[in-house]
């Protein structure tokens, strides 16, 4: 991917825009199906738009640089924000039909403890997400000189670690709190086998966007090696 304008608002839009859809489509919880404490792991249906959002910003800050991941991190939370109030005034507004308010109401209906986990999730994790990412890379080359050989190592531990944080603190916000489960002996292992398991694949996830990584900053690489 060339380094320009052009494809830096096309990055952040496909940002903003996994990250927009994941609000709209995390009301949908999949059941995969794999055993797991006793019971299946569940994944919100947001979890692979939110892991384009991890992806998009990796590939700004290796083709742009920190402060331009940092700015896209910076108005997606905005953005957030704003698509959550047009889905809520959309809500409120008079339905010709009241069986389509009722399916409104199901797939958009904001509960404010989600919107609270979610805000707070997304800010924490993306903003670890560009400091770990960055922290490593340039270590790597202070030591080795250049980045050759070196991606998938800041790719994937930004991206895994901050799958961590972002689980972690959305399900005790919205579950642990929200539902009170953390208060609740008998829930706890649920809310445990929850983020073990939403973890796992968020994991996974990451592992399989790193052959994207590579595809997306190779044109990059390949000519700072042609010009050094």
């Amino acid at each position: 991917m060339k380094k320009n304008n052009q494809n830096l608002i096309l990055c952040c839009m496909l940002f903003v825009v996994s990250l927009v859809i994941a609000n709209v489509v995390t009301a949908k919880t999949v059941d995969t199906g794999i055993p797991l404490f006793g019971g299946s792991i569940q994944l919100p249906g947001a979890a692979v738009c939110y892991a384009i959002t991890f992806l998009m910003t990796d590939v700004i800050g290796e083709i742009w640089g920190k402060k331009e991941a940092d700015v896209c991190v910076r108005w997606g939370f905005i953005g957030q924000i704003l698509a959550t109030l047009l889905i809520i005034f959309t809500q409120k507004l008079p339905a010709v039909n009241p069986d389509m308010q009722g399916a409104y109401d199901m797939l958009l209906g904001q509960n404010w403890i989600f919107v609270i986990g979610s805000l707070v999730a997304y800010y924490i994790s993306q903003t670890w997400d560009v400091w770990v990412f960055h922290k490593i890379r340039n270590k790597y080359i202070e030591k080795h000189g250049d980045t050759k050989g070196g991606r998938w190592i800041w790719n994937n531990a930004s991206t895994m670690t901050s799958q961590i944080w972002d689980t972690v603190i959305f399900i005790t916000i919205s579950f642990g709190i929200g539902f009170g489960w953390f208060f609740d002996a008998e829930m706890r292992p649920a809310l445990w086998a929850m983020m073990v398991g939403q973890y796992f694949l968020k994991f996974l996830l990451a592992a399989i966007d790193t052959p994207i990584f590579y595809l997306l900053t190779r044109q990059r690489k390949e000519k700072e090696n042609a010009d050094g």
